[in-house]
């Protein structure tokens, strides 16, 4: 038996033999930024069980999914109960009838020039959006709105494409955009030249979009300085402007330079049983080390059917239901439901003397108090004396201090009960 004293000279020892981490993992700092709104909410609620909590942090929608697509989903689960329409694994990147669906629906018929075979079919626009840096370089320079999709700044800093977290609230070694009310939430061309950045319109978590001479812009960036464009388009479906573009596909030229993600899950209610898309053109290159050519489409089908095999088949056809006629007319109806909300938000937060942006063309509602308050304060003060959840700005980045974001997701009655909460709020 080891004596006491020799007991950590036993731990020490036995240690030089244990495997190593991951030190990129450090790094990051506390919590993933929605899992510390839960752990939050759930100390709250342990606190004061009684409390009715109204949360509208999360962008997890409240709607079912609609009835084609419920029925899409048990015909594809009555199949895989019969010997002759029983299906095991599909093909990696998708079913052709889904991506067939995809491709004239929200390409095709919108003038883009992309084909099925550029579509990949996946379980989450978050994993897409995570993974997709595997297939490029460490030595890349990479560029992120700010504030930002937290997804985005982590992944990089997971796989050691950053320097250490900063006093301002940064990591050295990614490019930082700062996207603010004076600059309409549409960052500044780079000054200097970035190998990849990410793009997202309608913007998660501002709420902005970007119109076409806005994106025009970052394409001709992109082909002038052989730039990848991340472009995460998983809000689209919440565009009603016609002068804004649904894809950046719909710029001439960003077939050349721009990977798109889409997402059901907020589309048409998918958030709980997965299914969304990448969008990779053939004609989309980047160079090795020795300046030798390579399309990114071969990188990304093999990395895919590596790591990846295939949304489940119900799955993919629910999904190809929202492009029915009926399906189409019942998901424009959820949306209608979401941005009806959105307009309350707006309209009820404007007349408590906050600063509103966002909610026309996107689910989000992006706010400054006007008061000179905190992000975290914010959220706090809302928990606490209005029992009403949203995310703090500065959780997105920086420029996001001050801001906060509320989620139309909630249900309707939800949204009226704490907007009434707000008002009988004493600042």
């Amino acid at each position: 038996m080891l004596r006491e004293e020799d007991r950590f000279f036993y731990i020490w020892d036995k240690n030089k033999q244990m495997a190593r981490i991951n030190e990129n993992y450090l790094k990051l700092q506390a919590g993933y930024l929605f899992p510390e709104i839960g752990r939050r909410v759930r100390e709250f609620q342990k606190e004061n069980p009684q409390a009715d909590v109204i949360k509208m942090g999360i962008g997890d929608v409240t709607r079912p999914l609609v009835p084609a697509v419920i029925r899409a989903f048990h015909e594809g689960v009555e199949e895989m109960s019969g010997v002759d329409t029983f299906k095991g694994y599909g093909p990696e990147q998708g079913y052709d009838f889904l991506r067939k669906a995809i491709v004239q629906n929200e390409y095709t018929n919108r003038g883009a020039d992309i084909h099925a075979d550029e579509v990949f079919i996946s379980d989450g626009s978050k994993c897409d959006t995570g993974n997709i840096l595997e297939i490029f370089g460490q030595q890349n320079i990479i560029a992120v709105q700010d504030p930002v999709y937290p997804v985005y700044v982590d992944t990089s800093v997971m796989a050691g494409r950053t320097g250490k977290f900063t006093e301002k609230g940064t990591y050295d070694g990614l490019v930082y955009m700062p996207c603010t009310a004076e600059n309409n939430f549409i960052p500044e061309i780079p000054s200097e030249k970035v190998d990849i950045v990410f793009l997202c319109y309608p913007n998660n978590p501002t709420g902005t979009t970007a119109g076409k001479m806005e994106l025009k812009k970052w394409v001709d960036y992109a082909l002038e300085h052989k730039t990848v464009i991340l472009f995460d388009a998983a809000y689209e479906a919440y565009i009603s402007d016609r002068e804004i573009p649904h894809s950046i596909y719909e710029i001439e030229g960003a077939r050349e330079v721009a990977i798109e993600f889409r997402s059901f899950s907020k589309t048409a209610g998918f958030t709980g049983t997965r299914c969304a898309y990448i969008v990779i053109p053939k004609s989309l290159m980047a160079s090795t080390g020795d300046g030798e050519v390579k399309p990114l489409h071969s990188l990304w089908f093999r990395r895919h059917t590596t790591k990846f095999n295939g949304v489940s088949y119900p799955v993919q056809k629910a999904a190809a239901a929202i492009y029915s006629q009926e399906g189409k007319k019942e998901v424009r109806e959820t949306i209608q439901y979401y941005m009806n909300n959105a307009r309350v938000l707006r309209e009820s937060l404007s007349k408590l003397g906050f600063w509103v942006y966002g909610g026309v063309n996107s689910p989000y509602v992006w706010v400054n108090s006007g008061r000179g308050i905190k992000s975290w304060d914010l959220f706090d003060k809302l928990l606490n004396e209005a029992h009403v959840v949203g995310t703090p700005g500065s959780g997105f980045g920086p420029s996001g201090e001050g801001y906060f974001r509320f989620s139309s997701f909630a249900t309707h009655e939800n949204v009226l009960k704490a907007m009434e909460r707000l008002n009988n709020l004493k600042w």
